[in-house]
């Protein structure tokens, strides 16, 4: 357990407290504070992290707040903008959401004896003194544009508000859009890996789902959540996930051999407090996990077979009332009879029909298209459920988009979106859902449809002509789609999902048209499309020449052959021959051809990205048949 008092840290500075007097009374009075942080996010979600000593940072304060820090292109991703002939870059302080201590708990400060802490600041990145850059400015600036065009809509279409809790445009005082994450992370012992099988079987099993934490991963999860406690996140649970096995008390008395998978929910907040918050949790979570002597991993899918990683993402939209009351403009007036608004219908339609350009910033990294696949509960059809009826509210775990609706509770009205994982951009996910969802809800109201028409859209078979949705695709099922759909079905009825970062990082070439939602008030420019797209594209070949690649070299000759010619049966032989087969496909070049491995290398160097694309794909077939026959081989042999 923690030996620091919890009660006397500072955890945040509230936006209501960012004045100069308020701050450095604060610091003043804990003297742990050691350094400030002023915490940019480029647009490839990394943050920045500069340690500034309290004193300098208190002796000059209003210049800090004013001006930020300067950093050059080379320390953050913002290819195409930030170039090395050009390369100032900003960061200024963002006073109008909470600010948050890192606390550093391996470091006591000797006068206080509580951790040293540093004041991490969410901030801005500026670039050429007014080009405002990076994924907090990009959400900022989706928010404003989505309030500011919803309040038009509204104002020009009053015929919705028979369909709200709202008599007129004229009550509403302001909008309120709300986001929420749910963080699932696995948990080990460092240097131990369980076996594939071991994990699959207590996953089918649901050994591990919801079951009581025992030993130092119970101690690390009930810290984390009293912690996060004091930093005001509300949260609402923390338990096991179906991932994981049982761990084993060794000999001297600890727990050896952890392999857990975990998740923690907390309160929703305001979309850029949302994705703040997120970060500040994952950096407490991994910081205490690690004082038990626990690694823990983001990866959307640590474990190859196994369940990985998301982070499904809850957004709604509400009114906040010149009286004072809090209507959720998702929810219909009738709610046993209604499944949602015009506004909720046509933000559902906006995310699912524009979800081909949403999905690269959902989905940008080799590791999360791991995790996209049939089967696992990930999401990989673009389609959503209503429930059987209004009255039944029903949550189907296959589709992408899930309404989440509570009869009596018009306010639990939302959307969630089931295909980010831990290691998404979280800024970049809403700002482009949000923007998604205003162009479904500016069709629908400007067609003047009910919530009858609209539903009658959503519901549309395949074929169907609709006034706003593809005709080609169905959007809506009530049904398990990996159990009673074919793959041939999913893919025509719901659209074919991207199997590569490329083929989905493609999508913004594909749909040009569907790229102007983003551009809507400059929200997102040509220029800041195309950073993103290099900046992902870069790190997938990156990774995919240096890392991937490297590592399959490292696997296959790790399948060695482990049985005596004197001492074997026929099926060792036959077993190895099929391995070593794969294996001189898959590494092992000749003077007449080369192995899939160098051909991949070999792509990528002269920037045949489709090919490449294509080689990773068998690339990754051929390991998995690799991995299933090297097990089987090994487990035959005495």
């Amino acid at each position: 357990m923690l030996s620091y008092d919890l009660n006397k840290m500072l955890y945040i500075i509230p936006a209501d407290k960012h004045s100069p007097g308020d701050v450095s009374s604060i610091l003043n009075a804990h003297p742990e504070v050691k350094f400030v942080s002023l915490v940019g996010i480029d647009i490839g979600g990394h943050d920045t992290d500069e340690k500034i000593p309290v004193e300098e940072f208190l002796a000059d304060m209003e210049k800090f707040l004013k001006n930020g820090v300067q950093t050059d292109g080379s320390s953050v991703v913002l290819p195409k903008i930030a170039k090395l002939n050009n390369a100032k870059v900003d960061i200024i302080p963002d006073t109008t959401v909470n600010w948050f201590v890192d606390h550093n708990f391996n470091y006591p400060d000797p006068m206080t004896g509580l951790p040293v802490g540093t004041l991490r600041i969410p901030s801005s990145l500026i670039h050429n003194d007014s080009e405002r850059v990076g994924s907090r400015v990009i959400l900022r600036d989706a928010i404003k544009n989505f309030k500011e065009d919803l309040m038009d809509l509204l104002r020009e279409n009053p015929y919705v508000f028979e369909y709200l809790d709202i008599d007129s445009v004229d009550d509403i005082e302001k909008l309120v859009i709300t986001a929420a994450t749910e963080l699932e992370f696995w948990v080990k012992t460092p240097d131990d890996d369980a076996d594939r099988e071991q994990l699959s079987t207590a996953q089918m099993l649901k050994e591990q789902y919801w079951k009581r934490t025992t030993g130092p991963v119970r101690t690390a999860l009930e810290e984390v959540m009293l912690v996060l406690q004091k930093y005001g996140f509300n949260m609402e649970m923390g338990h096991k996930e179906v991932g994981g096995v049982k761990a084993k008390l060794g000999n001297s008395g600890n727990y050896d051999h952890v392999m857990e998978q975990l998740e923690i929910d907390w309160k929703y907040s305001s979309a850029i407090q949302a994705a703040d918050n997120e970060n500040q949790v994952k950096y407490v979570v991994r910081d205490i996990f690690r004082t038990y002597g626990l690694e823990v991993t983001f990866m959307a899918k640590p474990v190859e077979g196994v369940a990985g990683n998301g982070e499904h993402t809850h957004m709604g939209v509400a009114a906040k009332l010149k009286d004072g009351r809090m209507v959720n403009l998702f929810s219909p007036a009738d709610l046993e009879n209604e499944f949602l608004s015009p506004v909720g219908f046509g933000a559902l339609m906006g995310l699912l029909k524009n979800y081909d350009v949403i999905n690269p910033f959902v989905s940008s990294t080799n590791d999360s298209l791991n995790r996209l696949k049939p089967g696992y509960e990930a999401p990989v059809c673009t389609v959503t459920s209503l429930g059987h009826s209004a009255k039944m509210p029903s949550r189907n775990r296959t589709v992408l988009v899930g309404l989440v609706r509570e009869i009596g509770n018009t306010m639990a009205t939302r959307f969630e979106l089931r295909s980010p994982n831990p290691k998404s951009n979280t800024y970049l996910v809403l700002a482009a859902s949000y923007m998604a969802m205003l162009d479904g809800i500016k069709e629908a109201l400007e067609h003047s449809k009910t919530p009858a028409d609209l539903e009658k859209s959503i519901s549309k078979a395949y074929g169907e002509k609709d006034f706003y949705l593809d005709t080609d695709r169905i959007y809506r099922s009530e049904k398990d789609v990996f159990d009673e759909y074919t793959e041939k079905e999913r893919d025509e009825f719901f659209g074919k999902a991207p199997r590569t970062v490329w083929e989905n990082i493609k999508a913004f070439d594909e749909n040009p048209e569907k790229l102007d939602i983003f551009k809507r008030d400059d929200v997102m420019t040509d220029i800041t499309l195309d950073s993103y797209r290099e900046a992902i594209r870069a790190q997938w070949a990156t990774e995919l020449h240096d890392r991937i690649i490297p590592d399959t070299m490292d696997f296959v000759r790790a399948c060695s052959k482990a049985h005596d010619d004197m001492d074997c049966v026929d099926y060792d032989r036959h077993y190895w021959e099929k391995i070593q087969r794969l294996r001189n496909q898959l590494g092992r070049d000749t003077l007449d051809e080369m192995c899939l491995l160098t051909r991949i290398k070999k792509a990528l160097d002269r920037g045949d990205y489709d090919q490449a694309s294509d080689m990773q794909i068998e690339m990754q077939a051929k390991v998995e048949e690799l991995m299933n026959l090297y097990i089987i081989y090994k487990k035959n042999l005495f």
